[in-house]
């Protein structure tokens, strides 16, 4: 009784302020997932790749023995990775998480600590002293939770919410090069452009996928390979809506695609923005 009586006095104190009241009060223990593959600290670096290129995850959480979280490894940590058959292990490449839950935090802070380190996926432990490894949160299951509340500002348009300062490449530029530059822009995600028009777009995922991120690398033979251009591994079928179409479409689209991010265009398939998970989880603080 204690619990329900707290829960609803800080969910009219949090109506009176005009915030999302259910999305605060959501604890991290009604939104991870605990079935989300991990490796341990000595599994081979190979398998992370195998996992994050066949399962299309942005990240692994890497535990030790005991089951304590560790580091975790993200698809930039792999994609350097030039052999099928290296000895390196997860713990040579692995990164400390930027940001990481803990199972008695609410959704606020979740959320706000994920949008602030730009992190769409992270681990999440018992306690921030405990670090046993409980599972993962990704923005999705934010954004699910949103869906199924009917939310008002689901009917806003998403020119209200997208990115109009846009990052783009062509279908001949390099995709080594592209790689790079999505880096330094922390991008996962980038539109395909030739003459302003949207002709297609290519993710990480895309990159690890396609073995062909890193082109120059030496061949088994010994020699370098010709760059290989972004046309080559580019998804063209690219799923587009106008600037008119509403938050919940663009939801609901990202949902059932299972895609990260949403062109805009307009009436002449002229990119004019774009529209991502972010962007969305943001509306919700």
């Amino acid at each position: 009784m204690k619990v329900a009586s707290s829960v609803k006095t800080a969910k009219q104190n949090l109506h009176q302020k005009g915030q999302n009241t259910e999305v605060l009060i959501l604890l991290i223990q009604d939104l991870v997932d605990k079935n989300y593959p991990f490796l341990y600290m000595d599994d081979l670096a190979t398998k992370a790749r195998a996992i994050l290129r066949t399962q299309g995850l942005r990240v692994i959480p890497i535990i030790d023995y005991q089951k304590r979280l560790i580091g975790v490894i993200s698809r930039t940590n792999v994609m350097e990775i030039t052999s099928s058959i290296s000895p390196l292990k997860v713990k040579g490449i692995m990164a400390n998480p930027k940001f990481m839950a803990s199972m008695g935090m609410t959704g606020l802070d979740a959320l706000r600590g994920m949008i602030r380190s730009d992190e769409w996926c992270i681990p999440v432990t018992k306690s921030p002293q405990d670090l046993s490894y409980m599972g993962m949160l990704n923005l999705t299951a934010f954004i699910r939770d949103f869906l199924k509340q009917g939310s008002s500002k689901l009917s806003y348009p998403v020119s209200k919410i997208m990115s109009t300062q846009l990052v783009t490449c062509s279908p001949e530029d390099e995709v080594d090069n592209v790689w790079r530059f999505m880096q330094e822009k922390s991008l996962a995600g980038c539109p395909v452009v030739k003459n302003r028009k949207l002709v297609g777009i290519v993710t990480q995922q895309d990159m690890l996928s396609s073995g062909a991120s890193f082109p120059a690398f030496e061949s088994k033979k010994g020699r370098f390979k010709s760059p290989s251009k972004i046309s080559s591994i580019m998804k063209t079928s690219v799923v587009s809506l106008k600037s008119t179409a509403t938050i919940r479409e663009a939801t609901e689209l990202m949902l059932e695609k299972n895609i990260g991010r949403i062109p805009i265009v307009d009436e002449k398939t002229n990119l004019i923005g774009i529209v991502d998970h972010e962007d969305i989880a943001k509306i919700l603080l």
